[in-house]
């Protein structure tokens, strides 16, 4: 329903924890290479539990290569400079949440691509750096799923 875009992830952990994010909820993972890490890499491997096989990952070999693949609509670009909070996207199924290297966000070009639709935020204390990758893309994908009545669990929450 959602698909997660992480440009340059660094710490095999946070992939790992959102690769199981992405089989506990039906999301699509997308990562955009160079990769912090490899895929044998046994922090991903712990982090991701024994969710890889129930997980739709992708590794594109760009950032281009990953928009021609996933063709989106709309993306939603998570950064702490955003304009727009989190909890004021109405979330569309299909739609990209975009999220950038843990040591540095994302980098101005990718935040000025044409494809994004919008920069958003989570709220954080005053004069605090960042927030957890793999965190930061929890609560952005539970609010869009949230959004839709968490679609496919029978749990009718709407």
């Amino acid at each position: 329903m959602f698909r997660i875009l992480f440009y340059t992830p660094e710490i095999p952990g946070n992939t790992g924890n959102a690769i199981r994010l992405a089989a506990v909820t039906g999301a699509q993972l997308h990562l955009v290479e160079p990769l912090g890490f490899d895929f044998e890499d046994s922090k991903l491997r712990r982090a991701g539990l024994d969710y890889h096989d129930l997980a739709v990952v992708t590794v594109h070999k760009d950032l281009e290569s990953a928009w021609a693949a996933l063709a989106p609509t709309r993306v939603f670009a998570f950064t702490s400079e955003g304009e727009t909070m989190y909890t004021d996207v109405a979330y569309e199924p299909g739609d990209v949440l975009l999220f950038g290297p843990e040591s540095v966000g994302l980098p101005t070009v990718v935040k000025q691509d044409a494809h994004v639709t919008a920069t958003v935020r989570l709220p954080m204390l005053e004069a605090r750096r960042s927030l957890n990758l793999a965190n930061s893309a929890s609560i952005a994908l539970y609010e869009a799923w949230r959004q839709h009545g968490f679609a496919g669990t029978g749990t009718g929450t709407r």
